[in-house]
């Protein structure tokens, strides 16, 4: 069993850095109150949520990236879990009833260059690129995901994997 803790939420109006807010509503198409710049790439209903480990942001800063939770644009910043573990497929519950499942990884951005024009390649690589867990760069993008249950979340809350895939 893999658990964890949601450290933040974060939303905005589209693009980045996303803001902290201490709960919100996740609903099958948006965390409420959250938006997308770019709807030809962002959001649907297979990328509701993207979550980032908090563990990640923190070797980004050790490599002089200015990033912090929201910076990279995701809704969920969270802290104990394995995102090397994580493929597509698995389902997640946070808070008391939202249930979700991981669609995809996050593809490198031209909106987060702001931190520096060698993110996307601090983030990712050819092998996460192809889909390979076995890549280092695995899940330091972060993961988007669909809805399975609707429900209201707040910062501090669990999130576990229920179901491998």
């Amino acid at each position: 069993m893999m658990r964890g803790r949601i450290l933040q939420i974060n939303i905005s109006k589209g693009g980045v850095p996303k803001m902290p807010v201490g709960s919100a509503f996740v609903s099958f198409e948006r965390v409420d109150g959250d938006d997308w710049r770019h709807k030809d790439v962002h959001g649907g209903a297979q990328q509701v949520i993207l979550m980032i480990a908090q563990e990640n942001i923190d070797a980004l800063k050790t490599s002089g990236f200015p990033v912090f939770p929201g910076a990279l644009g995701e809704n969920f910043t969270t802290e104990g879990l394995d995102y090397k573990t994580i493929r597509y497929g698995d389902v997640f519950k946070a808070g008391e009833a939202l249930e979700f499942r991981i669609t995809k990884r996050r593809a490198p951005c031209r909106t987060i260059l702001v931190y520096g024009s060698s993110i996307n390649e601090a983030i990712f690589d050819k092998a996460a690129h192809e889909h390979d867990w076995r890549s280092e760069k695995w899940g330091v993008s972060g993961f988007y995901a669909e809805i399975l249950k609707e429900g209201s979340v707040k910062a501090g809350d669990t999130i576990e994997r229920i179901k491998e895939s």
